[in-house]
Formats: C-alpha cells, structure tokens, sequence
C-alpha cells in the first residue's frame, strides 16, 4: 500500500482562547484515523492548525493588554502543548498568520475566483455577528441576539466583495446526492441538501480595511482585505504549497477527510466546494461531521458548573485514558457526552481491571514459564476492525477490540495455564503461548487508539515481563 496516499485535516482553530472538550475530541478522532492508515502502510498526511485574521483574535488580544502577534504565539503554544499532551501526531500546524507558508496561496485562489467571473463588488447592509465571524439575518436571533454568543449584532452598512455562491447550488447538490462529495453521517447529509434546496446565496468575500485591522490584502484593492473564507478554508491547500510549492498539493489533494463539527458544516460543504469548482480544483472526498460535547445531558458552561478542561483531565487520568474514552463513548456522529463521574468508572472497569489487568496477567505467565519471548507475527487487521474504521466508526472498532479483551479474560479463566503449567509443562506452555499471541494481536488494534500503551505492552511482549501498572486503579 505504499503507492496510496490519504490526507486528512481538522478544522482550524480560533485562538482567542482556550481549547475545550470539543477540540480535544475532533483532534483525537482525527488521529485515531491517521494513525490507522499509517499502519496500513499507506503515505499519511495529517494538518491541523489555527484561524488568525480574526477581529475575535484582535478583541481578546486587546482585552488581555497584549499585542497581537503576542497573545496568539501564547495561545497557539498553548494549542500544541494540548496537541502534544493527547499524543496528537499532525504533520503540520498551519497559522493563518503566517505570511510565507499561508497568504501566498489563499491569494492565488483569490485570482482564480476573480479570474472565474465569481468576485463582485457591491454595497452591503446588514448585521454582523463578531463571534461567529460572520453576517446573520434577522431569522437568525432570539431576542434581538446572536444564539450562539448572546450579544447583540452590529449593524454594518459597507462595500464589500462577494462570492457568485448562488451560481454553485446546483452542482453542489449534485455532487452530494451521487456522493462524489459524501457528507457522513446521513443526517448532515440531508441537513445540508435541505438547505441547498432552498439555494444558496452569494457571501461577502471582503471587509473593508478601515473595518478590521488583520487580513490578507485583497489583490489590486489596498481598500480591501480578505474574509474568513477565501482566507480560512483556504488553509487546506496553502498548507501543502498551493500558489507557492505545490510538490505537497500535487500528491495528496483532493484531501481525504475534512473532519469538522456540525457548526461549520455550511461552510465546508456549500461554500468551500463552490470556491474549489470555480477554481478548477478538484473537490474533497468526504467531510465527516461530528457533534458536540455535552456533560450531563447540558451545554458545558461555566454558569452550570459543568464544564471539563480537557488539561485537568489529562492530568487526572493520563493520556491514554482521555483517548481511549473519548474514542469508546462519544459517537463520531451524533453529540456525546463526558462526565467526571463515567469518567472514573470507565477508567477502573475498562483499563485498570480491563486491558491492564490482562497484560499483567498474561505476560507475568509468559515471564514465570516460557524461557523466551513468543515469536508473534503481524498479521492483517481484522474485517470487523477495519469495517468500523473505514466507516469512521471508532467507536464501534473500540467496541470491538474490548470484546476481543473480554474473550481473553474468559479464555485465561476458562483454561486456567496458571494449574495446567504445574500438571503438563508443555500443554500449559502452549496455552500460555496462545495467549500472548491473542495479546500481541489486540495490541496492534490498541496502537491507533492508546498508542503509549500499545508501545508498552509489546515491549514487554518483546521482553518477555511483566509490563509497569498500566493503569493504576483510581480510588
């Protein structure tokens, strides 16, 4: 498989803040997957990264009494310090800041939709939501408010330049319906044909200079500067060189995978194809839409007091513990949900009595009765393993795995190596031998979920001992 190449992407990431619960799990499913391909053999690109020509960025910068540039390299580190803490293995972190790596393609796209007869100027009234970065109408609000924020849109009269997106409703729908573009799960899917049913319209490309003090100038107009689309979406080809070195672009685009959250689903799926189809660049493979984290059936806010800081949990239960809970009990598909309490009682049933357990058992026999290590061999994935992954179903191939360790539990206690060993050396080797070959087996599949365990467990396979206290009970 080493001819096949597969590229995936997060979406990027607003740093006027600190990540949540809701970036940790798009990150962790998002390498989940990578991981399962690299050990298909196959060519792996991986990128995730932060959207930084933002007035959200400029008002937190502002709010917390730092220039700009020092407040977001502050945060971006905290971004990859998260990353590093969940053992997240991206290939590159792409800034939208970044002037040499990001601004030289998102300007060459720009001339391709200018070049399409796609960019037009015109006068625009209406109002402007800055959390969202975006305009809304007034349908959108609840009491004179934005629903997601709270606050009170700013009513903007301006001229800006805008996207011909009405032109693409069409084609887009196609695409869709025959999944040439899949939107997974099925109801996205339908979500975002219902609104294409109802046509798209243009977007406002611009904003003017004298608006917002961070952008990337709007080719041949210093009055202008580029919008979060051409600017933002365009992340996913400029980081492999696109408008600059396009070596990267030329071997893994059309991209595999944009994973995103259900909130930006219009964006990806209606808006960033119509700005790829008037460039003439190929389209992505799937978007896959997950949802979104609640904790006890609510919003995670501070008012309710629920919220979980992925750092505190991490700190808590270890990386792998957060991985392997977030791949086993939040659905890729639908809103999941994470409490403290299911927390520590996955932890102790499922890793400290589960799978630690059992590698401790079976490798202690292994240390105390075979004279050296079983020769174990790499064999293909199983078809359930690989049908769950394929379909993006992590949780369900961590469902499989786990029965796979239940088995071996049973195994072990129905066969009993420890009483067999002392009445028939070598029947009792052999079981023992079978076991650590089961073991050998099922850490394979453990690799992409809870990789340091995985790393653990064969080493000691290797070693033929005992490994440390994987998972050291919780009281």
């Amino acid at each position: 498989m080493a001819d096949k190449k597969f590229y995936l992407t997060t979406p990027i990431f607003y740093p006027n803040a600190k990540l949540h619960m809701g970036h940790a799990y798009t990150t962790t499913l998002s390498d989940i997957v990578v991981r399962y391909h690299r050990l298909l053999g196959e060519k792996t690109y991986f990128l995730t990264g932060s959207d930084e020509n933002t007035q959200k960025v400029v008002q937190a910068a502002a709010a917390a009494g730092e220039e700009p540039k020092v407040f977001l390299d502050k945060i971006v580190e905290n971004f990859k310090t998260l990353f590093s803490s969940l053992d997240i293995s991206y290939d590159q972190f792409i800034r939208t800041s970044d002037e040499q790596a990001h601004w030289p393609g998102a300007i060459a796209l720009w001339n391709k939709l200018q070049e399409s007869g796609d960019l037009y100027k015109k006068e625009y009234e209406g109002l402007y939501c800055v959390g969202h970065e975006a305009f809304i109408t007034e349908k959108d609000l609840v009491d004179g408010k934005c629903p997601d924020h709270g606050t009170v849109p700013q009513y903007i009269k301006e001229e800006n330049y805008f996207f011909r997106l009405s032109r693409y409703t069409e084609d887009i729908r196609k695409k869709i319906i025959a999944d040439e573009l899949v939107v997974a799960p099925a109801t996205r899917k339908r979500e975002i044909l219902s609104l294409l049913d109802e046509g798209l319209q243009d977007v406002s490309f611009s904003r003017p200079r004298t608006a917002t003090s961070v952008g990337i100038p709007v080719p041949n107009d210093d009055s202008q500067v580029m919008y979060v689309w051409c600017d933002a979406l365009s992340n996913y080809i400029t980081a492999l060189g696109y408008g600059r070195d396009d070596a990267l672009y030329q071997e893994f685009w059309p991209v595999n995978v944009h994973v995103i959250g259900k909130d930006i689903l219009r964006f990806h799926a209606a808006i960033w194809p119509a700005m790829l189809m008037s460039a003439g660049i190929a389209l992505p493979k799937t978007i896959l839409v997950h949802g979104f984290i609640t904790s006890g059936g609510k919003k995670m806010s501070k008012t309710l007091g629920n919220v979980i800081d992925p750092e505190e949990l991490l700190a808590e239960y270890g990386t792998d513990a957060v991985r392997y809970y977030l791949a086993r009990y939040i659905s890729p598909f639908e809103d999941g949900d994470i409490t403290r309490e299911h927390c520590k009682a996955a932890y102790n049933a499922d890793l400290a009595n589960g799978l630690g357990n059992l590698a401790a058992r079976i490798m202690q026999l292994a240390q105390t009765h075979l004279s050296e290590p079983v020769a174990v061999e790499w064999k293909p994935f199983p078809k359930e393993f690989t049908d769950a992954m394929e379909k993006f179903e992590v949780n369900r191939a961590v469902e499989y795995v786990w029965q796979r360790i239940q088995a071996l539990d049973q195994k072990i206690t129905a066969e009993a190596p420890f009483k067999v060993v002392k009445e028939d050396a070598q029947k009792g080797k052999a079981i023992i031998t079978e076991l650590v070959t089961e073991l050998a087996a099922i850490d394979l599949m453990l690799e992409p979920l809870v990789p340091q365990t995985s790393k653990k467990i064969i080493e000691a396979i290797m070693a033929n001992k005992k490994p440390e206290n994987l998972f050291p009970r919780k009281d």
